[in-house]
């Protein structure tokens, strides 16, 4: 994510991008806006319901141990924010605390860490106290530097605080002050939008805030659902202004309007005019934006447009780990370019909330393809330190001769506190927990559903009152196999979203198997009908090695929801690098030096899955992961340019040099450094 240089680009924007809804008058859509919300497919549990298990808990204490839980202790944007009356952040939009504050709520809870408790409730009622006369939440006093984008993380954060604290005061607290911030937003937007469109020359970049439009507007919709407190009608307006005013994702999802060629090749004034469009992050966070605005308009053009989104982005920009190659600007599909850290955790996060309101099974497999590949391989085992930007063959992290990203610095695939910009240092810790928060789902009006799958429990009840707690355990992904433990105080439906991988799962029921096996074509969950008292379902599902074409004639190898990779084995060695008062000794910069070759060219053919071996570790995603996949490969001529591996060679260019051997694959997460888009041998 860019914030500090991209300014005097991003106010260029082209009309063959961007629609009259965006930039000018009010678009005919306004009308049509309703005054009740289409529900979810899946609705969503407040936080506190659900708990990870296994192998996930570990890593959420993991995290907590490390850069995510201890950032409030030592790192200025955090412990120095404007927002608790200090001197730092790295932007106007002031979004540096707002942004750790809505990824360590779930981290603090999820874990039941009381330190982080007395944090997250320790900066909210600062946050609150400090509310100022007129509503408005946070350090701005000049209506010119208010922005409603730096407060939308913030605002996102205290939603889940109250649910986490439901019955007690401090949500009172919180509902009471987001009344009086919404009475402000409507008076701000009513006047010609202020707030959301600039205003002057002199106010704050309001690209940020019009491209994540529907991040802010989810805040309003969560207050509209659980306690609009006389101010529906009014939250609705506010709503319908954001919409009017917000960069129109759906045209840019048109074809003739969607770059579907590599960036790099397009003239300068189409990239430069289009940049809010073109930026990873807001990509990421725009995907879920015609899934939102369709709840308040009932138009499903726009959860088309959404799918569309997903789609192409993953189609001409999207990385084989799940989420998006754009080192700041769309980067095509070289596995040079970058992934950065903020992209892949707002895409969790979107693809999440997508499967919640539309329920294409397609979304929750993406979003487990980015929890378990793309999120993994950009921290150390320990989350001590982060990579900005991760390649998707990367055999060395170090200081760059030359960067071959558009615009991230020779340092900013290295693991460090802040390898480049600050904003995924700060953003980072929302991607485990929030993929926790979204894992079970009501399901219509008698069902509870396992969406997005992996160890963890939940205790809730369905829409018809039904009492229920369901334990999962599992190794999964690195086993297909989960086994459900639940207790109901009546009979309710269980459903197990099947993955579209999974091509003939089998499920029994207290030792018997279960005759209908066959899931939803749409959403992918089979449902289980379940007796009062206690049952047993075991879930296995089947899956096979898949190859995978790529660009350059490569392949990319998956078993499951895992990408496979050849490992570099490393040595680890500090960087220099400033540091802070209180800053924990293992947080740090750090350089990965390959200690073993990575130049290889694969036979697919040759590819042999080795299955779960003994209990995962902990930390987990390190070298000497529980699977594998044996392949045949053989040196090639390849070698390093600018201090990074450049696209492979071209078909005609791959000889062996020497006989071909066997070597191990490992689950790409687990491999720091590591080649996964391998050219085939010629």
């Amino acid at each position: 994510m860019r914030l500090l240089t991209l300014t005097g680009q991003i106010c260029l924007l082209s009309t063959l991008a961007v629609s009259q809804r965006a930039f000018a008058a009010p678009n005919q859509r306004e009308a049509n806006t309703h005054n009740e919300l289409l529900p979810y497919t899946f609705e969503p549990l407040p936080l506190g319901s659900i708990y990870p298990r296994g192998w996930l808990l570990d890593q959420l204490r993991v995290m907590a141990d490390g850069l995510p839980g201890h950032e409030h202790d030592f790192y200025p944007i955090v412990k120095d924010s404007r927002w608790l009356s200090g001197q730092t952040d790295y932007s106007s939009l002031n979004e540096g605390l707002p942004y750790w504050f809505n990824g360590l709520v779930p981290l603090a809870y999820l874990t039941d860490d009381q330190r982080l408790k007395d944090q997250v409730r320790d900066v909210a009622d600062y946050v609150l106290s400090h509310q100022q006369d007129d509503g408005w939440l946070g350090p701005e006093v000049n209506m010119s530097a208010r922005n409603f984008w730096g407060r939308t993380p913030m605002l996102l954060g205290l939603n889940q605080l109250a649910e986490a604290e439901a019955g007690t005061e401090l949500e009172t607290r919180i509902l009471d002050a987001m009344h009086r911030f919404v009475d402000l937003m409507y008076s701000m937007l009513s006047d010609n939008y202020t707030g959301l469109v600039k205003q002057s020359p002199v106010d704050v970049d309001d690209s940020w805030g019009r491209a994540r439009a529907a991040d802010t507007v989810l805040s309003l919709q969560w207050l509209y659902e659980r306690d609009p407190t006389g101010q529906g009608q009014k939250l609705l307006d506010c709503m319908r202004m954001f919409y009017e005013k917000a960069l129109d994702w759906e045209h840019w999802y048109t074809d003739g309007v969607y770059p579907k060629e590599d960036l790099d090749t397009l003239p300068l004034n189409f990239t430069d005019a289009n940049l809010p469009f073109e930026h990873g992050v807001n990509v990421a966070q725009g995907w879920k934006s015609g899934a939102v605005f369709r709840r308040l308009t009932h138009d499903e053009g726009l959860a088309m447009s959404a799918r569309r989104a997903v789609n192409w982005t993953s189609t001409y920009h999207g990385t084989s780990s799940g989420s998006v190659i754009a080192d700041e600007r769309l980067s095509g599909l070289s596995p040079v370019r970058g992934v950065e850290l903020c992209t892949v955790v707002e895409t969790m996060f979107s693809l999440s909330y997508l499967y919640h309101a539309l329920g294409d099974n397609s979304l929750a497999d993406q979003c487990e393809l980015a929890a378990f590949n793309a999120l993994p391989v950009m921290t150390l085992p320990d989350w001590s330190a982060h990579q900005y930007v991760a390649q998707t063959n990367q055999p060395i992290s170090h200081k760059l001769d030359h960067s071959p990203f558009w615009n991230v610095r020779e340092i900013g695939q290295t693991f460090g506190l802040e390898p480049n910009y600050p904003c995924c240092t700060v953003n980072h810790p929302q991607g485990y927990p929030k993929f926790v928060s979204a894992a079970f789902a009501r399901q219509g009006q008698n069902g509870i559903a396992h969406a997005l799958l992996g160890p963890m429990s939940v205790q809730t009840s369905t829409k018809s009152g039904a009492q229920v707690r369901i334990v999962c355990d599992t190794e999964y992904p690195f086993t297909q196999r989960l086994v459900y433990t639940v207790d109901a105080d009546r009979p309710f439906h269980f459903s197990v979203r099947i993955p579209g991988w999974s091509n003939s799962p089998s499920v029994s029921v207290n030792g018997s198997p279960l005759r209908a096996t066959a899931p939803d074509t749409q959403t992918g969950m089979l449902k289980v009908p379940l007796r009062q008292g206690s049952s047993e379902v075991i879930v296995t599902l089947s899956a096979e090695i898949q190859v995978h074409p790529r660009a350059n004639d490569t392949v990319a190898i998956y078993y499951a929801n895992l990408l496979y990779a050849i490992p570099m084995q490393y040595t680890q060695t500090s960087l220099p690098a400033q540091r802070y008062p209180n800053q924990p000794d293992n947080i740090g910069d750090y350089q990965l030096l390959p200690t073993s070759s990575w130049a290889y060219a694969i036979d697919p053919s040759s590819l042999r899955y080795n299955g779960f071996d003994g209990t995962p570790s902990n930390p987990l995603w390190t070298l000497g992961a529980p699977t594998s996949i044996t392949a045949t490969v053989c040196k090639i001529q390849w070698e390093l340019k600018d201090g990074y591996a450049p696209n492979p060679p071209l078909k005609g260019n791959r000889r062996c040099q020497g006989e071909p051997f066997e070597i191990d694959l490992v689950p790409y997460g687990s491999a720091k450094l590591h080649m996964a888009e391998l050219p085939v041998m010629d």
